[in-house]
């Protein structure tokens, strides 16, 4: 089962968040030497197409870190308010999906005529 968490992203800043995941039974970190992970959120869970895809990086695979990013170009474009988001990782052929969620986009002041 995927691991779910509740992030904050602030509109027109950069994102940068750092998963650590653990196996539920051990309370070991995951190992993901050797995986592929990838990331979108959605404005709803029936949206066809992805709000955003997100920039997924194993930062440690042998601990099981993921970063997260969106650059603040990118978060500029989202509409304040809640996204449904999940990060799958495939090895050989095989996707899972690892971490799911909520991602609520906070309101910023976007200064322009400067």
């Amino acid at each position: 089962m995927a691991e779910y968490l509740e992030l904050y992203m602030d509109r027109g800043s950069d994102f940068d968040v750092v998963i650590e995941l653990s196996d539920d039974d051990t309370n070991l970190s995951q190992n993901l030497v050797g995986y592929v992970v990838t990331g979108q959120m959605r404005r709803s869970l029936l949206s066809v197409n992805a709000s955003a895809d997100l920039v997924c990086t194993v930062s440690d695979a042998a601990n099981g870190k993921i970063d997260l990013s969106l650059d603040a170009a990118n978060t500029s474009l989202l509409r304040p308010g809640s996204y449904f988001f999940d990060v799958k990782s495939l090895k050989n052929n095989h996707t899972t999906r690892i971490v799911e969620g909520v991602i609520f986009v906070t309101h910023g002041i976007i200064v322009t005529g400067k």
